[in-house]
């Protein structure tokens, strides 16, 4: 068997989604091992191909530490369902989880103000969004957010109120991006990562993404995905 057998990569997509939304956590060494025909370099070599597809997140260490909605480590959310107890990847990611995992349709998504540190803990679920002032900030336009992606989610964050962001921005130095409402939020989030958990899937093209975010009130040039998201 080949290492460099790309047929393995979306059973190894699979098996780090899966164990995400069965788990809370990405899958170890013998669960990649399994779902690329009982070897961990093919399912490695995997993982790098789906990195550079944008599918996942690799850290130095050949670790899965992105799968959007989901993260292998804190990056600002707890989102606990009745089973399972995730890290959300970002506020987007937070709210997008009970409407991709058929098994927990409602979270409890827990997070801090970065102005202020006020907690926040919203019930999130399909049927629609949570009532709250909280608004959340996106720094990074839509083109930009793969330049550095593990950056822009852990700033994509949950604030107060806009005086909060103003607060934060001022402190950290960053600029203004988009800042949304929590319907707004959840209507991007609802569907953006369907059929993510099935076979076939296929990210959407920078012209899909734009008309789903038009969709969810989102226009714009920052929103205009021309790279991709």
């Amino acid at each position: 068997m080949r290492e460099d057998d790309a047929s393995w990569d979306e059973d190894v997509r699979l098996a780090v989604y899966r164990a995400f939304a069965r788990h809370g956590r990405a899958p170890g060494a013998p669960e990649l091992a399994a779902a690329a025909g009982g070897s961990l370099a093919v399912a490695k070599q995997a993982l790098h191909r789906l990195a550079v597809a944008r599918h996942l997140v690799l850290d130095e260490c050949e670790h899965v530490v992105l799968a959007h909605p989901f993260a292998a480590k804190s990056l600002g959310f707890s989102v606990m369902g009745a089973h399972t107890l995730w890290w959300g990847g970002c506020a987007w990611d937070s709210f997008a989880i009970p409407h991709l995992v058929d098994a927990e349709p409602e979270v409890l998504v827990a997070t801090r103000c970065p102005g202020c540190g006020q907690p926040h803990a919203l019930v999130v679920n399909r049927s629609g969004p949570p009532e709250g002032r909280q608004v959340a900030h996106f720094p990074v336009p839509a083109a930009r957010m793969w330049d550095d992606v593990l950056r822009t989610c852990a700033n994509q964050r949950l604030f107060c109120c806009e005086s909060c962001v103003d607060a934060w921005l001022a402190h950290t130095g960053q600029s203004r991006g988009s800042v949304l409402d929590l319907v707004t939020l959840w209507r991007l989030a609802r569907g953006w990562y369907a059929g993510r958990l099935e076979r076939g899937y296929r990210r959407r093209e920078p012209q899909d993404a734009v008309a789903y975010f038009a969709e969810a009130g989102l226009t714009g040039p920052f929103w205009a995905a021309t790279a991709g998201v």
